[in-house]
This record gives C-alpha cells, structure tokens and sequence, in this order.
C-alpha cells in the first residue's frame, strides 16, 4: 500500500474514532454516507461500439440517468448492468455479440456512476433505475449483471412482472449485504453501538434490515434460468457467500467457479464471456 493511500486511511479512522466518542449517531450517520458514496467515477472515453447506440437519459429523483440503446425492436433485450464504482462501459465486449444474435441491448450507468449524475447510490436506488428502465424501455428477457448490480438487479426481479424465457447472469454477485458492512466496519474500526445505528438507518431508509438484502431469500422466489460465475480469488464479493448459496441447491441456478480472475477480471475473461453469451 502506498504512504498516500496509508495516510488517508489513518485519516478516516481517526476522524469517525473521534466523531464516534463525541456523537454515535451522527459517526453512524456518516458512515452511511460514506458506505453509499463511490471514491472512484469511470469516465473514460467511450468505447467504439457505444458511438454506434442511441443515447438515452431520464430522471430518477432529480438526477439524471443516461445510457445506450442498440437495435432497438430486436428479438429480445439484455440489460447489462454494473458494479460498484464501475461503469457499462468496461462490458463492451458484450454488446456486438449480442448484436450479432439479433438482440435489443441496454446499458446504463448507475446513478454516481459513470456519466449519470448523483453522488450516493444504495440497492434500493439502483433497484428503481432498473425497474424504470425495464417500464420504459422493456420487457428485459435476459440480464447480465456484476458485483452490486447483481443485487440490484434481484431486488428488481422480485417486483417485475413475469414474462417467459427470462434469463440471469450473474458475475460475482454482492450476495449478502451483511458481509459488506461487516466489512466495512472493520475498515473503520467502528464499535458496536453505531453499527446497531447503521442498521436501523438502513431500515428507515429502505424499509427492510440488511440481511434482508440477500441474494440466498431472493433466489427463493426466482423460478427462471439463473448463471452464477464466481471466483475462489474475489476479494470483494467473497466465495464462501456464493458456496452458502449454492448449499441450499437451487435448481434453476448454476454455479460456475473460477481460478485466478479475481472480482473484476473474470467479466473480462473470453472463457467466461462465452460463457455468459452461449447461456443467455
């Protein structure tokens, strides 16, 4: 880790350590804000293929959400969406493929991704985008979803309308919520009493606890052809998460495990991409 890198997490941890003794609400209140905030925004220059789309935006509470159409009236529709700090635009790959089979393909970017507008993003707000995008411009029939917008993406299916032939494809899915803030407060170093904070934030926020955002409940209610790709060296979403999944024996889920692809390359891998392609 680099002295920079060092210094500014020295910097966080002290400052929510102090702001915890003098206040548990309120460190508890920023840690929220900070738990829903990405560090990091994509705006790298398009990819060719997405000069070929038709751009689209719409408003979702008060900010704008912006993406890309192709071939609009295909056959059927993927919606590609993305991770955490990501943007549509590092699944490139995906879409001539997809074009190639005579699909209608989506991407947008999450709001505080890439270049929608917003600063924070939670599951219940990324839930919304989804199912907008699938009133406005649907049905979906096929997703192909990474990371965070794995569970958003479920959170969205719970509330969709049926349709047939429905397909999901999950890349390193955020499978339960629990383990993230888990993770997070020991990131922070952050006692007991403001995570108990946190979660009911969490509850007054979205109407339901966090281990409620969990992808083993709302695999229960599925019934659709689903591709889990997970890898034993994922970092960020980890493996034992998925394996408590795929305990349960799902029948219409199946469990792909990588090696070496970590939680980011694996979406970028040809044996994977094809994978997701000839699945869905």
């Amino acid at each position: 880790m680099k002295l920079a890198q060092q210094l500014a997490i020295g910097y966080i941890r002290t400052k929510f350590k102090f702001l915890s003794s003098i206040s548990k609400k309120k460190a508890a209140q920023q840690a929220f804000t900070l738990f829903c905030t990405p560090m990091r925004r994509n705006r790298k220059p398009l990819p060719p293929i997405f000069e070929e789309a038709t751009r689209h935006q719409f408003t979702l509470h008060g900010k704008l959400v912006k993406g890309w159409q192709w071939n609009k009236g295909g056959v059927k529709r993927l919606l590609i969406i993305h991770g955490f700090e990501s943007s549509v635009t590092n699944f490139d790959r995906y879409v001539r493929p997809f074009l190639r089979k005579g699909y209608e393909v989506l991407a947008f970017d999450a709001p505080a991704h890439g270049r929608s507008e917003g600063k924070n993003i939670t599951a219940p707000l990324y839930k919304e985008m989804i199912l907008a995008i699938n009133k406005q411009f649907g049905p979906v029939h096929s997703f192909l979803a990474h990371s965070f917008g794995g569970l958003a993406v479920c959170l969205a299916l719970e509330e969709m309308p049926p349709i047939s032939n429905r397909k999901l494809a999950l890349v390193a899915p955020a499978t339960e919520t629990t383990t993230a803030i888990d993770s997070f407060f020991r990131f922070l170093r952050l006692d007991g009493d403001v995570r108990h904070l946190f979660d009911e934030l969490i509850i007054q926020k979205g109407g339901h606890p966090p281990a409620w955002y969990s992808l083993r409940r709302i695999l229960k209610k599925i019934n659709f052809p689903v591709l889990w790709l997970h890898d034993r060296d994922d970092d960020t979403t980890p493996l034992s998460d998925a394996e408590q999944a795929a305990a349960e024996n799902p029948e219409h889920v199946l469990f792909v495990i990588t090696d070496g692809l970590g939680h980011r390359r694996i979406y970028r891998d040809n044996k994977v991409t094809k994978a997701i392609i000839d699945f869905l």
